[in-house]
């Protein structure tokens, strides 16, 4: 019983990561962000473009841009869902949550509320897809580290 809940699971997970592939969200960039970032993953080949709008303490807007495999893809796009018209505090926290998730290998359960990101928990038995999921998320953090060392 158990494994066939954890196969109905992964499978469910699959899908949510190829509808985030296939069908993005929030793809493009802004007009006159308040930051923007780079990523770029050397051993595979992906890149991530993000484009940032501030607003006071609030991630207004988020885009991005890209090329690769389509975790890094999927996890720009989950990424963009999930923080975008959040307060930065809450971002930060769900960068952290993340990241704990993904390079920790901490339980999705000790973690809170991670929506359709725990779809990407899988990657974290693979180092090198974890490095494609995570690097949307570096990227947003040197966004957010650029927009507030210009004071935004």
């Amino acid at each position: 019983m158990a494994e066939a809940s954890a196969a109905l699971s992964d499978e469910l997970y699959r899908e949510i990561l190829l509808d985030h592939y296939r069908h993005p969200r929030h793809r493009g960039s802004l007009d006159a962000p308040t930051a923007t970032a780079h990523g770029h993953n050397p051993l595979c080949g992906d890149e991530v473009d993000l484009s940032l709008r501030l607003s006071g303490a609030e991630l207004e807007q988020v885009a991005f841009t890209g090329q690769g495999c389509s975790i890094s893809m999927a996890s720009a796009s989950m990424m963009a869902e999930e923080v975008e018209g959040r307060p930065l505090s809450e971002v930060r926290d769900l960068i952290a949550r993340f990241r704990a998730l993904l390079v920790e290998g901490r339980d999705p359960s000790e973690l809170g509320d991670l929506g359709d990101l725990e779809a990407l928990s899988g990657v974290r038995k693979y180092l090198a897809r974890v490095k494609c999921a995570m690097l949307p998320w570096v990227a947003l953090e040197e966004g957010l580290s650029r927009a507030e060392g210009q004071g935004v």
